[in-house]
């Protein structure tokens, strides 16, 4: 197995440039794809769970003109759902975002289509999204367990126009069913029951279908209603805003030992609910001061929080490894879909942080860290998982050696995490 040691840092300082946000570059390709004419999507991130969806969109016949140098991608849209002629099996890795959305696409579309992954892909539930899709008449089969991928489905062209989901677990099943939704002849009303987790992540998704050309009203809470008779268009160019998880890591950097980084790429106009990561560290006692298209994050004294995270999930794990070096303990709390993410999360994370010597309470939804002033020098195992990788380099900027083992795993989402790091370090 790979090992990363990170040496002490001393303190940080500089400019990061983030690469393209995940979430979004993966609702772009697909967007893309189902619109009428050509779209460029710029800032693309070629990580690991974008290339599955770009080779995903290869083998469902999706003509792509990629230039990797210049991050972009063109594609050709089909002007409406996917068609294949022969069985089709697509392998996305541990992609959710390929996942989730593809599901919904294909379950509208036409022909036979198989999704399936990696080991903890056929872990990761999708029960929520598959019960709503054959609510609509789709035709959806587990392969192997009840409830999980891999997925057996035939493409059909449901009438039905209204659908109930559970909120609960992942937005990513109301994103999936949204961006499907121009594919029902009908139109949809869905009606999502329950709690709506990591609502931000649904804004994000609406707004990428206005831009597309397609409307979303929100006649109720939690309540949504696409009206038939509207297609995807082309906007000719689709700018991928910057990763604001990712900006986190260097944000929280700056916080536990700066000196002074700005990340550019997000800011107070970003669409992207990760960016209340600051206003964490704001609360936490950090300098944080907002720009249109950047943030910058001055050290100060950092103070322990208690907080609802359930808006910010994949930037809240940052705040775990940050708490460590507080002068009181923090709780991270409504973080139960923590639990079905590329790892169960709340584990990985209270396992790691209490090999370091942390005092750590890992409830059923929420993690409790309290601050440590030496913490051991350990190898850290990051279950396939690159925010866990991520997050525990931030024991290396307290000033402290620390062991990442499979460093590579940050290729789900961000290749380059560790040079961007030393590029801001001072030793």
């Amino acid at each position: 197995m790979k090992q990363l040691t990170v040496k002490a840092i001393k303190q940080v300082n500089g400019r990061i440039r983030l690469p393209g946000s995940k979430s979004i570059s993966n609702r772009a390709l697909l967007l893309a794809a189902l619109s009428s004419g050509k779209t460029t999507v710029t800032n693309l991130l070629f990580s690991d769970d974008v290339r599955f969806m770009l080779d995903a969109l290869k083998e469902l016949g999706v003509k792509l003109t990629i230039n990797e140098s210049n991050f972009e991608v063109t594609v050709e849209g089909l002007a409406g759902g996917f068609s294949v002629t022969s069985p089709t099996s697509l392998f996305l890795g541990n992609a959710g975002t390929a996942m989730r959305p593809l599901c919904a696409a294909l379950a509208l579309s036409e022909g036979e289509f198989e999704l399936t992954g990696e080991p903890r892909m056929k872990e990761r539930p999708i029960a929520h999204l598959v019960d709503a899709l054959r609510s609509l008449g789709a035709s959806i089969d587990y392969q192997e367990a009840e409830g999980y991928p891999p997925l057996k489905i035939t493409g059909t062209n449901p009438t039905v126009d209204k659908v109930e989901i559970d909120g609960s677990l992942s937005s990513q099943y109301i994103t999936a069913l949204l961006l499907a939704s121009p594919l029902l002849p009908n139109g949809l009303t869905l009606t999502v029951v329950g709690q709506l987790v990591s609502r931000p992540y649904i804004d994000i998704t609406i707004g990428m279908m206005k831009a597309f050309g397609v409307e979303v009203e929100e006649p109720q809470e939690n309540g949504f209603y696409i009206k038939p008779g509207q297609h995807y268009q082309s906007p000719g160019r689709y700018l991928v805003e910057g990763d604001a998880s990712s900006a986190s890591y260097f944000l929280a950097a700056a916080a536990i030992n700066g000196g002074e980084i700005t990340v550019e790429g997000v800011g107070k106009k970003s669409v992207q609910g990760d960016i209340g990561f600051a206003h964490v560290l704001e609360k936490m006692g950090a300098d944080i001061i907002w720009e249109d298209e950047a943030i910058t994050c001055r050290k100060n004294a950092l103070h322990g929080v208690s907080m609802d995270m359930n808006h910010i999930p994949d930037a809240a794990m940052t705040i775990a490894t940050t708490a460590l070096f507080a002068d009181s303990p923090s709780t991270i709390s409504n973080v139960y879909n923590w639990r079905i993410k590329e790892t169960d999360r709340l584990h990985a994370m209270a396992t790691e942080l209490k090999k370091l010597g942390a005092k750590v309470e890992e409830g059923n939804d929420y993690l409790k860290v309290w601050p440590l002033e030496n913490p051991a020098f350990v190898d850290i195992d990051t279950y396939n998982d690159h925010r866990v990788a991520m997050c525990f380099s931030l024991v290396a900027v307290g000033g402290h050696d620390i062991i990442i083992n499979d460093p590579d795993c940050t290729h789900k989402t961000f290749p380059t995490y560790f040079e961007l790091l030393e590029t801001i370090a001072v030793r």
